[in-house]
């Protein structure tokens, strides 16, 4: 028997979090559930662990959309970066980060494994990523593919119940650059990605759920 929290209505059909709301040791008193402490907790660290997730991922679009209020967003004002050369505060790290990416055509950030231990108002997330940047040719260079690996080490803490990043400690682990050979193009017609708003990200078609159907 579910829970009546409507929310639970909502949570994906087989996904961690509503499998375990649904097999919860509980009962009911006066039409509330009330779960065992257990089983609260492990919920409590999966809901953790999905905030902290989105801050990993919401990270990377506003890097490559460069969207630096979004990046600001994922940090405490007191946050600490530690990323390549730079070390100090999150305004200095935006624009650090700008001038790198003032260099660069195009980037694009992938994030692979993500674990995150929780306890209490802390967490501690390693994320690996590859950063790939696409620089442009200049005077007898081609355009180049530069690709770096790496590992972000975050601390998190929760402060008035949201998640973000309070340090972040940026490891590298390898990099590689390639030369950009002729090649096929995009044609012109095709939707391309943009910076911050011009990106199709911002389209308020693909916002607005009802207007992107009617679209379609």
């Amino acid at each position: 028997m579910l829970p009546p929290d409507p929310l639970v209505r909502f949570l994906p059909r087989g996904s961690s979090i509503r499998m375990l709301v649904q097999s919860a040791a509980g009962t009911h008193h006066d039409d509330r559930w009330v779960m065992d402490t257990a089983t609260e907790a492990a919920l409590e660290r999966l809901l953790a662990t999905s905030a902290i997730r989105d801050v990993v991922y919401r990270y990377c679009r506003g890097i490559d959309r460069r969207d630096l209020e979004l990046v600001r967003s994922c940090y405490h004002a007191d946050a600490r970066d530690e990323h390549g050369g730079y070390v100090g505060g999150v305004e200095g790290f935006l624009q650090h980060a700008l001038a790198g990416l003032s260099r660069c055509e195009r980037t694009l950030h992938f994030i692979g494994n993500v674990l995150v231990e929780v306890e209490g108002d802390r967490a501690r997330c390693e994320s690996y990523a590859l950063a790939f940047h696409r620089l442009p040719g200049r005077e007898e260079q081609p355009p180049r593919d530069r690709v770096v690996a790496l590992r972000y080490l975050d601390v998190f803490t929760r402060r008035s119940g949201e998640w973000r990043i309070a340090l972040r400690r940026c490891v590298s682990e390898w990099t590689r650059t390639d030369p950009v050979g002729p090649g096929w193009d995009f044609p012109p017609a095709w939707l391309r990605g943009e910076f911050s708003p011009a990106d199709p990200i911002s389209d308020e078609r693909w916002r607005d759920v009802e207007a992107a159907t009617g679209a379609i």
